[in-house]
Formats: structure tokens, C-alpha cells, sequence
């Protein structure tokens, strides 16, 4: 994909509601103990295109089979989605509630159900409670607004904020606005982990173009995210394109096409990095580099393995600028490389050259780690190939949520 320059593409406010003819909403309906809110809906006010991409896992629950049936049998335009239970590893029961979920949320929508993802989130092994489900759906279709900070925040789990983004870019004369919103904080990792993202746009695309787009943009950024090694049987991204700007649809060889690629993947980056930066008792961002690789799958494969590895996130924790664990989780990684050729750099420091450490300053190299926001970066030889990937340091705290998680 050419990149398009980021003057283009301008921030806006908003998540999931931000284009065009897409309002939301959220409730509190008992799925969730102590929760504001933990029942959702987005939708469409209009008919268009949709595309998703789902976890890698080999377990995938129960909402998953139906979204991808609804998404690659037409044309989805509106998604309910849960809090607190996962609807994962519940068998026959599981499939008939994701099922009777769709079809609540299609009757009060007055939609058919074919049109309506179902999305779930929370423990594994627990059946839904229909009864509150029922009572969520009906009352959240009075909720749907503009706003979409109900939904955000009935979405999340361990979260500990919502998780929103949103650009607008010109096409075709048009102004076209790209929004999300996501949920993640925890069993993240590459290939998607426990996350649920929902995208949205007023551009008009043609629906294999946008399932494309979407997997593409996935690669570059929730699959580049993780917090501790575990890829959940829930998470999806779900993209649904109404056309409601008025641009022709676009196609791969539309004009105009790089320029909403980059929208939607500009979007996704951050709430990559949001997911990321409120990973389960992290304190810090890790943002690790890798530039002169011989091709982006290359560069990816190294910046995922040094992000994941929990003895580079601990060092992170403690402030200890410790490049031998960094070095090491790329020899572990499987992608080919010189480690003559390497460099690595803490911040602006360097650590790393030409196989041998190299003269700097300690206590400098140490404060690069002890902001919010810590920077890894790697110089191979190898080639001029680059990509980013993302994770969080590893603290008690993660073991406290996780050690009393269903108690």
C-alpha cells in the first residue's frame, strides 16, 4: 500500500458514531456484576457493506460462527454485543443463545437477522443469562444516539477506560470519516487475543475491497499488539462501510482508494496502541521498531517477539535498560538475521553495535524506561523493510486481576 501523506488525513472526535448514519447506545442489563453498562448496540441507518476478521485461535465461540455467517452470506448493518460473559466453550446451548441473541436484536431493530453481528466478551465456560439479554436488547434500542459513549463503555471488561478513534479524509470531493471502538485489555496477543473491534465508515467500498482493507490493516496493527502471550476465542474486528458520504464506491483501483486505507488503518493503530497502553496492570507503553529489515514480515516477526517477551516487558517494569533480553528474544523469533548487524537503542540511546555493547551511560539508558511511553528501537542490515509492534510492561498487578478473575 502507498502511504499517503498524514496531512491528509485529520482527527476527529468520536468513536464508532463519528461518520455518517451510525448511532449507538448501551445498558446496563445484570450480565455484568457491577457494571454500568455491559450490553451494547451500533447500526447502520442504512444499508451497505461489511467485512470482519476473527481470532486465530482454533476455539472460537459461539458469536463468532454467526457473525461470520451474517457477514459472508450479505451484508451486516448492525452488531450486539456483551459484557461479562464470553459465550465461549458452551456448546449447543452456546450457538442457540448467539442465535436467539441475533434475532432479539433483528426483531427490535426491525431488521432481518442475517443483518446483525453478535459479539461477546468476558469468562469462558458460562451460558448467557437470555432473560437479562432479552431485557438489555429492548431497552438499548431507546438509547441509540449520536454519542456512542454508552456503547464504548459497555463493551469492556478489565478495561479501565473506553477506547475510541476517529479521522476524516477527502474522496472523490468528499469528506469521509473513518471511526472505532474497541475493548482489550487482557489474553492479548499477535493474531488478535481477547479484543473487540467495531469500525465504521460513510464511504461507500465495494465489499471484497473492504474485507481486504481490513485484513491488510489488521496485520499492521491488532496483530501486532500483545500483553501476555494468550489469543482469546472471542476477539474480531468487524468494519461496516454505509456509503452515506455520497463518494462512488471504491474500489482497489479507485484514485482514491491509498487514501482511505490509510484512514482505516490510522484508526486501527490507534486503538491498537490504546489496547495496548491499558494492557492488565500495565503502567507503561512499550512501542518497539525495527527498521533495515529484508521485508515487513521480517521486521514484524522481530518487533512482536521482543514486545511479548515478559523478560523485556519486567525490565520495562523496573526501569533496567537491559539490551541482552532484547537480543535475545530476536535470536528466538524465527526470522533470519545478523546479530553482528544489530543495533539497539533505548530511546534515543544506544546500547547495541557491531555485536558488542557499546559505551553509554547507564543511568540515561535506564530514565528512557521510566516514563509512560517507552520506544524500542532495532537497526538491522538486512535490508530497508521496517514495522512497529506494541505492547505493555508486566507488573504484580496482572497477576491480581487474573489469580481472582472469575471470583
Amino acid at each position: 500500500m502507498n502511504k499517503v501523506s498524514m496531512n491528509s488525513i485529520k482527527i476527529t472526535s468520536g468513536g464508532v458514531v463519528a461518520p455518517g448514519g451510525f448511532v449507538a447506545g448501551g445498558v446496563a442489563c445484570g450480565v455484568r456484576e457491577s457494571a454500568t453498562r455491559d450490553l451494547g448496540l451500533l447500526v447502520s441507518e442504512m444499508s451497505g457493506a461489511s467485512a470482519a476478521v476473527y481470532t486465530r485461535n482454533a476455539v472460537k465461540a459461539a458469536p463468532l460462527v454467526v457473525t461470520r455467517e451474517a457477514v459472508e452470506g450479505g451484508d451486516v448493518r448492525a452488531v450486539v454485543v456483551n459484557s461479562g460473559i464470553a459465550n465461549a466453550a458452551t456448546g449447543r446451548r452456546g450457538l442457540e443463545d448467539a442465535r436467539r441473541m441475533q434475532a432479539l436484536a433483528a426483531e427490535a431493530l426491525g431488521f432481518a437477522p442475517e443483518e446483525v453481528a453478535v459479539a461477546s466478551t468476558g469468562v469462558i465456560g458460562e451460558y448467557l443469562p437470555m432473560d437479562r439479554i432479552s431485557a438489555g436488547i429492548e431497552a438499548g434500542v431507546g438509547t441509540l444516539d449520536g454519542d456512542g459513549g454508552s456503547f464504548a463503555e459497555a463493551i469492556l471488561t478489565t478495561d479501565t477506560r473506553t477506547k475510541e478513534a476517529a479521522v476524516r479524509v477527502e474522496i472523490g470531493g468528499r469528506n469521509v470519516t473513518v471511526g472505532g471502538t474497541a475493548k482489550g485489555s487482557g489474553m492479548i496477543h499477535p493474531n488478535m487475543g481477547t479484543m473487540l473491534a467495531f469500525l465504521t465508515t460513510d464511504a461507500a467500498v465495494d465489499k471484497g475491497c473492504l474485507q481486504e482493507t481490513l485484513s491488510q490493516a489488521t496485520e499492521r496493527t491488532f496483530n501486532r499488539v500483545t500483553v501476555d502471550g494468550d489469543t482469546s476465542p472471542n476477539d474480531m474486528a468487524l468494519l461496516l462501510a454505509n456509503g452515506a458520504a455520497g463518494n462512488e464506491p471504491l474500489t482497489f483501483d479507485s484514485a482514491d482508494y491509498p487514501v482511505f486505507a490509510e484512514a482505516v488503518e490510522a484508526v486501527m493503530q490507534k486503538l491498537a496502541k490504546e489496547i495496548a497502553r491499558d494492557g492488565e496492570g500495565a503502567t507503561k507503553l512499550i512501542e518497539v521498531v525495527v527498521e533495515g529489515a529484508r521485508d515487513e514480515a521480517s521486521a514484524a516477526t522481530l518487533a512482536k517477539s521482543i514486545a511479548g517477551s515478559n523478560l523485556v516487558k519486567t525490565a520495562v517494569c523496573g526501569a533496567d535498560a537491559n539490551w541482552g533480553r532484547v537480543l535475545t528474544a530476536m535470536g528466538y523469533s524465527g526470522a533470519a538475521f545478523d546479530p553482528d548487524g544489530v543495533e539497539i537503542h533505548f530511546g534515543p540511546v544506544r546500547v547495541f553495535a557491531d555485536g558488542e555493547p557499546t559505551p553509554h551511560d547507564e543511568a540515561e539508558a535506564n530514565a528512557t524506561l521510566a516514563g509512560d511511553e517507552v520506544r524500542i528501537t532495532v537497526r538491522l542490515r538486512e535490508g530497508g523493510a521496517s514495522a512497529a509492534a506494541w505492547g505493555c510492561d508486566l507488573t504484580c498487578k496482572y497477576v491480581e486481576i487474573n489469580g481472582s478473575y472469575r471470583t
